[in-house]
């Protein structure tokens, strides 16, 4: 079943999946999909931290459609918590494919958690906004 892509915002980042990212059963691994999204929520985490930050969870990630070689994956990620030290990203992954005949997929969604650092790279106060 085709969806629409987000419309009310830009995605984080955009990539085409590639033949070496795929695992033995021919699409693409899953771990190059968590590793999109983890560069994807600390794109939104660096800018509400107004620094450096580094992810300290992955508090969830479901796997709704496999991703295939050629699509063009696409990342919508935003702040959806913060605390005192630490800053939650909502992360929402589709992949376009067909494109002689569209079709738009979510694949994936993950929520991941973030810690602010200072330049010991230890712990900091996230800054109010």
């Amino acid at each position: 079943m085709s969806i629409e892509l987000p419309a009310d915002r830009q995605p984080v980042i955009r990539v085409v999946a590639m033949p070496k990212d795929t695992n033995s059963c021919d699409s693409i691994f899953g771990g190059w999909i968590l590793s999109q999204i983890d560069i994807a929520a600390a794109i939104p985490a660096l800018e509400r931290a107004r620094g450096r930050v580094a992810t300290v969870a992955v508090n969830s990630v479901e796997f709704h459609e496999p991703v295939f070689v050629g699509d063009v994956v696409s990342c919508y990620a935003e702040v959806i918590k913060t605390g005192k030290t630490s800053i939650t990203v909502k992360v929402e992954v589709y992949a376009e494919r067909n494109f002689s005949n569209k079709e738009v997929v979510k694949v994936t969604e993950a929520e991941l958690t973030f810690v602010a650092l200072d330049e010991n790279r230890k712990p900091r106060l996230v800054p109010e906004e």
